[in-house]
């Protein structure tokens, strides 16, 4: 570790099993020959936030104040920036913007600029997200904005995805789960979608690469990567607007 060296401050729980696959991920990203090579990472794995779908869909309990009590802590604890491995979450990042002084990276934003970095040709996506996360808007609108087409699951299709997404959730990581979702990619693939974001961090826990014909931006390996690049000084850490 170095003087330049950041420390991460990691707003977990948004599933368990999606944060430790994070951590697992920007310890693997990072270049170490020792312990003290590796990424000081501050996690408030708290999975008791209110779920993000009822808040967006039904008007449930908002889980801004404790998101927003989370950031606090972690900067409080001596965080010098924020990430979420949640995509849904980033709904609900006025209230993290409202209680802290540090930069939140933003996994949907990351996302959208690693299409453009990787696979600058490609204009129509198709995004795998939750049904709050694309009621929200937050993937279509980033993505066209970029001059990116988006590809939506169907009604029926979102439902089977939901459906996955509470089995992953709930421990259930088999080949029957992984094959399902490969389906529903693959859905996407036929319908002209020249990559696919899988923009839930559920998802890159039963899809890989190797499962698609295209190009595959899982968000949780998008948001790893920058993490390190930042918290490893490679990259300034953007200013708070």
């Amino acid at each position: 570790m170095t003087d330049t060296m950041k420390i991460v401050g990691v707003l977990g729980g948004m599933g368990p099993d999606a944060t430790v696959d994070f951590m697992a991920k920007v310890i693997a990203l990072t270049p170490a020959d020792k312990d003290q090579d590796h990424i000081h990472m501050l996690v408030d794995h708290n999975p008791t936030v209110p779920n993000r779908q009822d808040a967006i869909l039904h008007g449930g309990e908002d889980p801004g104040p404790a998101i927003a009590a989370m950031a606090r802590r972690l900067e409080a604890a001596g965080a010098d920036f924020l990430v979420i491995p949640c995509n849904t979450a980033y709904v609900f990042q006025s209230s993290i913007f409202d209680a802290v002084t540090i930069p939140l990276i933003s996994i949907i934003d990351e996302t959208i600029s690693a299409i453009g970095e990787r696979n600058p040709d490609v204009s129509t996506v198709g995004v795998l997200a939750t049904d709050g996360c694309l009621k929200a808007d937050v993937y279509q609108s980033a993505l066209q904005m970029a001059g990116i087409r988006p590809l939506l699951p169907s009604q029926q299709e979102l439902r089977e995805l939901m459906d996955l997404v509470g089995r992953i959730k709930a421990g259930h990581q088999s080949s029957a789960v992984s094959e399902a979702m490969r389906k529903l990619a693959n859905a996407l693939v036929e319908q002209g979608a020249e990559a696919i974001i899988a923009g839930c961090t559920e998802i890159p826990l039963v899809l890989e690469q190797t499962q698609l014909g295209v190009p595959l931006l899982a968000s949780t390996d998008v948001l790893a990567q920058k993490t390190v690049q930042l918290a490893r000084g490679e990259f300034p850490l953007p200013n708070r607007e």
